[in-house]
């Protein structure tokens, strides 16, 4: 009977940890930092306009202009970042690249 309860104690303790966990999963793909090396990938992009957009301008990027997707899924435009006017591109991912 003893062993039973010390055995019913460890089992519980062991998943309560289990139960404390949360996600932590961000609804935007990672930020630049962790850009993929092959970046602008194809693909099929679920951003609209205004979220590359966005994605651009969180990311030190104004004066986004001309933004179309093009027929790999890429959004592309133009932008200011740094003082200087780039090319700029957003993948499916939401990584940023200037081209």
């Amino acid at each position: 009977m003893k062993k039973t309860i010390l055995v019913s104690l460890i089992a519980a303790s062991m998943s309560f940890g289990a139960l404390a966990q949360t996600s932590t999963t961000s609804p935007m793909p990672a930020p630049k930092a962790d850009a993929d090396k092959n970046a602008p990938l194809p693909g099929a992009n679920s951003f609209t306009e205004g979220q590359a957009k966005s994605r651009l301008e969180e990311n030190g990027y104004s004066s986004v202009s001309a933004l179309k997707k093009d027929d790999n899924g890429v959004w592309r435009g133009k932008a200011t970042h740094s003082g200087k006017q780039v090319n700029v591109s957003v993948d499916y991912r939401g990584n940023i690249t200037r081209n």
